[in-house]
């Protein structure tokens, strides 16, 4: 099983869960976000990896056109079932790969990916997409959580990331992302840092977690050290904090 498939397989039989997931619905994140685009906003919008479209159907609100993408049909079928619900007519639903993405260079004004690169498998290449699709002065905004640049709180992080989902690939730092829109010719900066409170049974029941990997994770966090407790904030219900930000790469003018 590919990468592709194992998104696929996790995604597709917890597609509804993520349409009522109050961290995907809202938060402060997604406000930053919309309002980090400016002005291009009204223009034309790509989300990437659109899961249940919950910041597709954000930015709809305002755009002449949004396409919503993703790898996993059963989500853009929770996509297309909230759009319908909330009677946006501007909204278009794609199946695709971030690393190959299906559009014409320079087609659009703004790129969003927003709590999904944690799975891409080429996220050096999906970056070099983004700006590759976008017209000149464009602006590629990325939230997802990311790892702290501290080597041993890296490791817990994806370890812990890795017990609950098989299909997640990397949390990556911020200097890792800074890197990669560099590389791909976008001007990077962050925007914005959030700690996502997480309900540790909420967490794990929405991905369906195995019951052997649940166990894993208490027995993982119970022997955290008091570094990792306090960058996590892990509380004795299991209860802790996962780190966030949003990352905003520039399209430079007449490129």
């Amino acid at each position: 099983m590919d990468q592709t498939q194992a998104i696929q397989k996790q995604f597709g039989a917890v597609a509804a869960g993520y349409a009522v997931s109050m961290v995907h619905v809202g938060g402060p994140d997604l406000d930053e976000m919309v309002a980090a685009a400016g002005p291009r906003a009204a223009g034309r919008v790509l989300d990437v990896g659109c899961g249940a479209g919950h910041t597709a159907l954000a930015f709809a609100a305002g755009a002449a056109e949004v396409v919503a993408l993703d790898l996993t049909e059963a989500m853009l079928d929770q996509a297309r079932r909230l759009a319908g619900e909330r009677g946006l007519a501007n909204v278009a639903f794609r199946r695709g790969d971030a690393a190959e993405l299906p559009f014409a260079d320079g087609s659009f004004d703004v790129v969003t990916s927003r709590l999904c690169a944690h799975h891409y498998a080429r996220p050096a290449e999906s970056a070099c997409e983004a700006a590759r699709v976008l017209a000149p002065g464009g602006v590629y905004l990325l939230v997802d959580s990311v790892a702290p640049e501290d080597a041993a709180l890296d490791t817990f992080m994806n370890t812990y990331e890795l017990l609950r989902d098989p299909s997640h690939v990397r949390d990556h730092r911020v200097s890792e992302w800074t890197a990669m829109f560099r590389a791909a010719g976008l001007a990077p900066d962050t925007l914005g840092n959030w700690p996502l409170a997480t309900d540790f049974d909420d967490w794990v029941g929405r991905m369906r977690t195995a019951d052997v990997a649940v166990a894993a994770l208490r027995a993982l966090f119970d022997d955290a050290t008091e570094e990792a407790r306090k960058e996590f904030a892990i509380r004795d219900d299991y209860a802790f904090v996962i780190p966030a930000a949003l990352l905003r790469g520039v399209k430079p003018e007449g490129r």
